[in-house]
C-alpha cells in the first residue's frame, strides 16, 4: 500500500510542476523532470526507483508513444522517412566519433570509449514527443522526420549494441546468435506491413461488433501491448511497436476516440510516473571528482546531435531553421540510453566510477532538449 502514497505524491507534485512551468513558457516535462530529481536521490530521498515504479513508467513511455503513433499521418510520415534515414545516420556517427576520441583524454580503453560513444549515439524520442505535442508541430515536417529519424536511431543503435557486446566483451563472437536476432527484428518489421495493412484494421472492426463497453480502446491496448512485446522479444525497444501500433489505428474510423481515452488514461497516470522516474536516479556523489568529464560530455552530446541532425536534414533540402529544429529534437537521450548504458554496465563494458556521471550527462541532454528544441520551433512556428 505504500506505492499508492508514493502515486499520489508523484502525481500531485508533477501537476504543481507542469502548471508552473507552463506558465514560465517552458514545456511542462522539464517541470516534470525536475520533479524526479527533487524526490530521488539526488534530492529528497522520498521515491526510489522500485519495480512498481519502473513498471508503471514503462506503461508510461508505451501509451505516449502510442499516442504519438496515432497523431501521425502515415502518408507524411513514409514522405518524411528518407529524410528520417540521414537525420539519425548523422546523429549516430557524430557522437560515436566524438564521443570515442574525447574518452582518450580520460585514460579510458578502447572498449570503454567505443562504448561511450554508442551511448551518446543513442536517442529518446518519447521527450521530444512531448514537446511536439505542446506546440502542436507533432504532424509538421520536421516533427515526422524526428519521428523517422528516431525508429531508425533506435534499430540502428540496437544492432551497434549487438555488435559490440559481441566483439568487446571477453566472450568470443557468436555471429550465428547475431544473425538470428538481426533476422527475427527482419520479420518483426515485414510482419508489420501485414498488421498494418490488414490484421489491426480487421481487429478494429471485430471491436465495434462485440457487446463489451469501450471495446475498442480496449482492442486497441491490446494491440499497443501486444506489439511492444514482440519488439521487446526481438531485441527492438518496445516503443518502436507502441509507435507502429498507433499507426496502424491511426489510419482507422476510430482514431479520435481511441486518441482522447487512451489520453486521458496515459496522462492522469503512467506518463507523469515515467517523466519522474528518469530523474529519480541522479546522484552527485562524489561528482567533484568527474566534473571536467561530465561538463565535456553534456557539451559533446548537445553538439553532436544538434550537428548531425542539421546536416542530414540539410542533406535532404531543409532549410536551416527546420534543420536546428529537427536537430535539437534528437538531442534528448533519455530512457534509450539508459538502457543501453545498463546493459553495457553489467557487461563491464564500462567501469563503475564513470556510471553516476554517465548517467547525470543523459538526464542532463534531456533536461536541456525540450529547452533547446522550443527555441528553434519557435522561429518556425510563432
Amino acid at each position: 500500500m505504500h506505492f499508492l502514497g508514493i502515486l499520489g505524491l508523484i502525481l500531485v507534485t508533477t501537476s504543481v510542476a507542469a502548471h508552473f512551468s507552463k506558465k514560465c513558457g517552458i514545456p511542462a516535462v522539464v517541470g516534470q523532470l525536475l520533479v524526479g530529481i527533487l524526490l530521488g536521490n539526488a534530492g529528497l530521498k522520498w521515491i526510489h526507483p522500485d519495480v512498481l515504479v519502473h513498471e508503471f513508467s514503462e506503461i508510461g513511455v508505451i501509451l505516449l508513444m502510442f499516442l504519438a503513433g496515432l497523431e501521425s499521418n502515415l502518408s507524411m510520415l513514409k514522405k518524411y522517412f528518407r529524410p528520417g534515414i540521414l537525420v539519425a545516420l548523422f546523429g549516430i556517427l557524430f557522437p560515436v566519433a566524438m564521443g570515442g576520441l574525447f574518452a582518450k583524454n580520460f585514460n579510458l580503453s578502447f572498449n570503454e570509449s567505443l562504448f561511450i560513444g554508442i551511448i551518446l549515439a543513442a536517442t529518446s524520442v518519447s521527450i521530444s514527443v512531448e514537446v511536439l505535442k505542446e506546440l502542436n508541430v507533432m504532424s509538421s515536417k520536421e516533427g515526422l522526420t524526428i519521428l523517422g529519424a528516431s525508429v531508425v536511431d533506435d534499430i540502428l543503435v540496437v544492432f551497434l549494441l549487438s555488435v559490440g557486446l559481441s566483439f568487446l566483451t571477453d566472450g568470443e563472437t557468436d555471429g550465428g546468435a547475431l544473425a538470428i536476432v538481426l533476422l527475427k527484428q527482419l520479420g518483426f518489421f515485414i510482419s508489420l506491413f501485414f498488421l498494418i495493412k490488414w490484421i489491426i484494421p480487421g481487429l478494429i472492426h471485430f471491436s465495434q461488433k462485440i457487446y463489451v463497453k469501450h471495446s475498442t480502446v480496449i482492442i486497441s491496448l491490446i494491440i499497443c501491448l501486444g506489439l511492444s512485446y514482440m519488439a521487446d522479444v526481438v531485441g527492438l525497444s518496445a516503443v518502436i511497436g507502441a509507435f507502429f501500433a498507433g499507426v496502424a489505428i491511426g489510419q482507422t474510423t476510430v482514431k479520435e476516440s481511441v486518441f482522447s481515452n487512451v489520453e486521458i488514461l496515459g496522462y492522469s497516470l503512467f506518463i507523469p510516473v515515467f517523466f519522474v522516474s528518469i530523474g529519480l536516479e541522479v546522484n552527485f556523489t562524489g561528482f567533484e571528482k568527474q566534473v571536467w568529464f561530465i561538463l565535456l560530455y553534456i557539451i559533446i552530446a548537445v553538439l553532436t546531435k544538434l550537428i548531425g541532425g542539421f546536416l542530414g536534414a540539410k542533406l535532404a533540402g531543409f532549410s536551416n531553421d527546420s534543420a536546428l529544429m529537427v536537430g535539437s529534437g534528437m538531442i534528448s537521450r533519455g530512457e534509450m540510453a539508459l538502457i543501453v548504458l545498463q546493459i553495457g554496465y553489467q557487461a563491464q563494458l564500462i567501469d563503475i566510477v564513470y556510471y553516476s556521471p554517465i548517467v547525470t550527462i543523459i538526464l542532463v541532454t534531456t533536461l536541456m532538449s525540450p529547452l533547446i528544441m522550443k527555441i528553434f520551433t519557435k522561429r518556425i512556428y510563432h
